[in-house]
């Protein structure tokens, strides 16, 4: 299984319930201005991959350009990103970690240090679906690596769950529970290096 696929290219789902009234789309420039204000976040998330399965875990972020993803079942499996590279853990697997440039992942967009998703040929949809706001985005630069198709809610503006198709056509939803913001996490918690030398 190509877990940086699952994890890194997490499709469309869940969201549906408790809709009331339509909201208005949400504005690229609030959007942007929401992701640039998310410094750090911590939030249980639930994981719809290609083939159906599902798993669950925590994730945290830690903006620009770190991300990780626990998972829970207690095999060790685990995602991080930070040095603009994405490791992967798999705990199902005696073969040691891989590695990928975060840019291969449609994610880095919204881990950019600096979002403006009014940038030319970034976002390829925008649309107002119930009571959310969806933005698809790509990288303008490299559109073959894929995209990200974000669902955000209004008032106050938050971040819901992401879609990621990726390089094969392949879609995976992670879909975001409460998320707690502004909370202190060590930048240790992203160290690739760290995790390597704790598995050995």
């Amino acid at each position: 299984m190509n877990i940086l696929r699952h994890a890194i290219a997490p499709a469309f789902a869940l969201l549906a319930a408790a809709a009331p009234a339509a909201a208005e789309k949400i504005s690229l420039n609030e959007i942007s201005r929401y992701l640039n204000g998310l410094q750090t976040a911590v939030a249980d998330f639930t994981q719809v991959n290609g083939d159906g399965s599902v798993s669950t875990g925590t994730v945290y972020i830690h903006r620009p350009n770190r991300v990780r993803f626990e998972y829970a079942g207690g095999n060790g499996t685990l995602v991080l990103a930070s040095g603009g590279q994405v490791a992967v853990f798999d705990g199902k697997s005696n073969t040691g970690h891989q590695e990928y440039p975060l840019s291969r992942t449609p994610l880095s967009i919204i881990l950019a240090p600096n979002v403006d998703l009014n940038r030319s040929g970034i976002v390829t949809g925008h649309s107002e679906q119930g009571n959310s706001t969806v933005v698809t985005a790509q990288d303008p630069s490299a559109p073959q690596n894929g995209n990200i198709q974000m669902v955000f809610t209004a008032n106050p503006t938050q971040l819901r769950q992401w879609v990621v198709t990726d390089d094969t056509g392949s879609k995976t939803t992670v879909v975001l529970g409460d998320m707690q913001t502004g909370v202190s996490i060590p930048p240790s918690r992203f160290a690739i290096p760290n995790e390597v030398a704790r598995r050995q």
